[in-house]
């Protein structure tokens, strides 16, 4: 039986996917499977060079969404834990032999992030740039602006939210904040989010999808705290968010007036010094 089960969810993603599952074939950590789910109704097998450790899934729906994807992934998955990977981005050849025994001993584990713009292979961002692994907790998870894909025990019974479709990782990682308050980081750079225009996270509807998530999320912490059991994470959570559509909002107006064509873009803009040579105050995230 496979420690980690992957779960990769697929739409319009032909391109990308052959790139992706090869960053799991180079695993260091070869007890992995695999879950390819497609959400257009595509055979993705054909695409793909033979592997055992490759299934394939479907949604039976056209754009039910990465959070519908992902359940389906999770409802076949058999490893004792969960890896979510998105089509188009790529895991560095250690990742999940460094994150697999902190997420079993803790519950669940996060890596840093490496930023990269697909089309030129620059690195925009390193989220953390840490020298030692931490620990995170909710608060400095808050801070963050990158997406932050966990690996965590399937026992902890976390699934995806399928109202809240863009910002799921942000719906996911509250619910394992609620069951494991302080998530181990592993302070390397095994995980690249990898920034295409034109794809789902990056399209010309994002800032849109973004808010429809953060208003649900919104919605659903007034009228029951979201089933979270931590009043104080839900108090947190509420302020957090409300921040997150703020400056969700403020990429929307920057990206109408032209100025940038990407969120991670019009992070990077904001974190740039000022004429004056200071960094400007980016508040919280």
């Amino acid at each position: 039986m496979p420690l980690v089960s992957v779960i990769v969810p697929c739409f319009r993603a032909a391109e990308t996917l052959e790139r992706a599952v090869d960053s799991l074939r180079a695993q260091t950590r070869a007890d992995w499977e695999a879950l390819i789910v497609s959400d257009d109704g595509r055979d993705y097998a054909p695409l793909l060079a033979p592997d055992p450790r490759l299934r394939f899934l479907s949604t039976g729906r056209v754009g039910a969404g990465a959070p519908a994807a992902r359940n389906v992934g999770l409802a076949a998955a058999r490893g004792e834990l969960v890896a979510p990977l998105d089509a188009d981005d790529l895991y560095a050849p250690g990742r999940l032999a460094r994150l697999a025994p902190l997420a079993l001993a803790a519950g669940a584990a996060f890596d840093d992030v490496r930023v990269v713009d697909d089309a030129s292979g620059a690195t925009l961002q390193v989220l953390f740039g840490r020298p030692a692994d931490f620990l995170l907790d909710a608060a400095g998870f808050f801070q963050t602006s990158v997406p932050l894909m966990p690996v965590f025990r399937r026992d902890l019974g976390v699934a995806w939210d399928p109202a809240v479709e863009l910002c799921d990782d942000v719906a996911l990682n509250l619910r394992l904040l609620d069951r494991v308050p302080a998530i181990p980081v592993a302070h390397e750079a095994l995980h690249d989010y990898r920034v295409r225009h034109g794809s789902i996270c990056h399209a010309d509807t994002s800032a849109e999808r973004a808010e429809r998530g953060y208003a649900t999320l919104l919605r659903r912490l007034a009228a029951d705290g979201y089933g979270l059991g931590d009043a104080a994470l839900i108090r947190l959570a509420t302020e957090a968010i409300g921040r997150k559509q703020a400056l969700n909002r403020a990429f929307a107006a920057a990206r109408a007036a032209g100025d940038v064509a990407t969120f991670q873009e019009f992070l990077v803009r904001r974190a740039e010094p000022s004429p004056a040579g200071q960094v400007p105050d980016s508040g919280p995230i």
